[in-house]
């Protein structure tokens, strides 16, 4: 008989943040974009299950952004949860791109509006993990 405990992480900065996501979405690969979120109590934990949506396009619009935002807004505010985690996912390789940048900073500016504390957005391709925070978006950053 085997001991599992139970994994249970306690997210204070971006590299526990990476951290998790590397330990939790595996094995890496994907058939198409998909946006992964965590949302993480007060204390830094995380709640035990996550979320996936899939079909995502390529291009997250406007609205699309706003309309995710807000219903996240409304699971922290109905659930006390401190913050959200996201995590873009994407086929192929690489650095972020142009559009992973794009999307990020769609996100950013749609949980600013909605007010959801969100720390860095990000991005799993088929072969690694990539933090896309706010301030390394320069002319891309969409305002709030």
């Amino acid at each position: 008989m085997t001991d599992k405990t139970p994994y249970a992480p306690v997210l204070r900065t971006q590299a526990d943040v990476e951290a998790a996501w590397r330990h939790l979405i595996n094995p890496l690969g994907w058939p198409e974009p998909r946006l992964w979120f965590m949302l993480v109590d007060p204390d830094g934990v995380p709640f035990p299950q996550l979320c996936q949506i899939e079909g995502l396009p390529e291009e997250i619009a406007d609205d699309g952004a706003l309309n995710l935002a807000t219903m996240l807004h409304d699971l922290v505010e109905a659930h006390g949860f401190d913050r959200v985690e996201l995590l873009l996912c994407r086929p192929g390789g690489g650095p972020p791109n142009r559009s992973d940048r794009k999307n990020a900073a769609e996100l950013y500016g749609a949980c600013v509006v909605a007010g959801v504390p969100l720390d860095v957005v990000h991005l799993a391709t088929d072969h690694d993990f990539w933090p896309i925070p706010l301030d390394a978006l320069g002319e891309i950053r969409t305002p709030a």
